[in-house]
């Protein structure tokens, strides 16, 4: 896979590959195109050579809806639509959800260390690590088999690094992270790409 974009080279020969249920870090340098690559495998950018195939679909127009749908993907900056925390799962709720998932929510409040009192206030009203973690709780309670985390622990102290890495990594998803923080790899259970 090749891509380039203005006079930089994101990524040059790229190959690999990601099994079911696999957990991977993709560490490396600021800048070299990790980020881009998420962006690749959501279809918002397009390699200029080669191909990205997910479950043998190539990612591609007509079968984009499908991979988006089997996917979740946390940014790095947590994007998140302003408004009362509530009304917002509430809509992912209603738009996504199996109905049963909405019974873990005052469990995964719990995992994550938040209580019900957060649910009354404003995305802007969060701090960075209030945001991450509910960035966090929106992709374990949508469930998805694939989870695409752009530095999902980068602002979080090293208790609660630690138990989101112990919690990601018992999944039965594949996991494909990027981050710089040490605990991804402390754990031995991941497979490191360093580009």
């Amino acid at each position: 896979m090749y891509l380039k974009r203005d006079t930089k080279k994101n990524f040059s020969n790229l190959n690999f590959w990601v099994q079911e249920n696999e957990k991977v870090l993709i560490s490396g340098k600021s800048g070299i195109g990790k980020s881009t690559l998420f962006k690749v495998l959501l279809g918002f950018e397009t390699v200029d050579r080669g191909s990205v195939l997910f479950n043998k679909y190539k990612i591609a127009k007509e079968h984009i809806k499908t991979i988006r749908q089997q996917i979740f993907y946390l940014s790095q900056d947590i994007d998140l639509q302003n408004e009362k925390l509530k009304n917002l799962l509430d809509q992912i709720f209603e738009q996504n959800l199996n109905k049963n998932r909405i019974d873990q929510l005052t469990e995964l409040l719990s995992l994550l260390e938040l209580n019900n009192k957060i649910l009354e206030q404003t995305t802007n009203e969060l701090s960075g690590g209030e945001r991450q973690r509910i960035g966090l709780l929106i992709c374990f309670i949508l469930n998805r088999p694939v989870w695409l985390l752009d530095e999902p622990t980068s602002a979080l102290d090293n208790t609660m690094k630690k138990k989101i890495a112990d919690y990601v990594l018992k999944q039965d998803k594949t996991v494909v992270i990027i981050s710089h923080d040490a605990v991804w790899t402390a754990a031995n259970k991941i497979k490191i790409e360093r580009w």
